[in-house]
């Protein structure tokens, strides 16, 4: 019985062909999967139909956010940079913050978080520059139309830039030690070397002088606390000015009267 020869085996470069032919069948088979799910994608069929937006809006109707937005957005449901729509939406006034999704097969969802101001800001190197920039409750900085807010009692802060967040938060603890006296804060302001300042409704200003938060706290309260005591003296005399940046008591002017407090009279 005859044997068979074993197989030669496959020379190198023909092997090398055999490979490369494979690997260039499936980058053209790739390729034209590619090509047929971008021309898919591009067809009228996945145009974006519907624009649903949430969110609790108060100063901003959902047509005037679409009238806005919309012609800010590209692509379709497949191709929008929904990052991009982010900011299209957030670029909308009283708009913080967006969050944009694709809803299958041609929708988008848009959840809207509006800025709830809590002050008018104005910085203090251009105090007499009138303009619409707030500060909403998280301390940030944004511009608006000042003119739809309803609350006409917000305070004004006037700071150093990036200075917003650390103002609210002191109007937030100088607000409640001021209603002991009835008295609202109007206006404070911090100065670049860290000076702080206020004015009341009633027409008072205050000088609460520098230091850390509580420091100035602390003398705040001491001065309301003594107050009365002055006041009873000169009923009849509205308080003016309040300087508290002295280290052994504070200054008083009051309407016809100047005097001082010293610091045996506190408690």
């Amino acid at each position: 019985m005859a044997r068979l020869a074993p197989a030669a085996p496959i020379p190198a470069d023909i092997r090398l062909m055999n490979v490369t032919a494979l690997v260039l069948g499936a980058i053209g088979v790739c390729a034209l999967v590619v090509v047929a799910v971008l021309w898919a994608a591009h067809r009228p069929v996945f145009a974006v139909r519907a624009i649903k937006i949430d969110g609790d809006l108060a100063h901003n109707s959902v047509l005037t956010i679409r009238a806005n937005a919309a012609p800010k957005l590209a692509g379709n449901f497949f191709t929008m940079d929904l990052a991009a729509g982010r900011r299209a939406f957030e670029s909308v006034p009283w708009v913080r913050q967006a969050t944009v999704k694709r809803v299958w097969p041609n929708r988008i969802k848009v959840q809207l978080e509006e800025h709830k101001p809590a002050a008018l800001w104005s910085n203090s190197a251009n105090a007499d520059d009138a303009s619409d920039k707030m500060v909403n409750s998280f301390g940030e900085v944004f511009e608006a139309n000042v003119g739809d807010v309803e609350d006409d009692a917000l305070p004004t802060l006037r700071g150093p830039d990036g200075s917003s967040a650390q103002m609210l938060r002191m109007i937030g603890r100088l607000q409640p030690e001021f209603a002991a006296m009835e008295a609202h804060i109007d206006t404070l302001e911090l100065s670049g070397r860290g000076s702080w300042r206020l004015a009341l409704d009633t027409g008072a200003e205050v000088e609460l002088g520098r230091g850390s938060d509580d420091e100035v706290i602390a003398r705040t309260r001491s001065f309301i606390a003594t107050l009365p005591e002055v006041r009873a003296r000169y009923a009849q005399h509205p308080l003016l000015y309040a300087d508290l940046r002295h280290n052994d008591g504070y200054a008083v002017r009051l309407k016809g009267v100047s005097t001082a407090v010293e610091a045996t009279k506190k408690k």
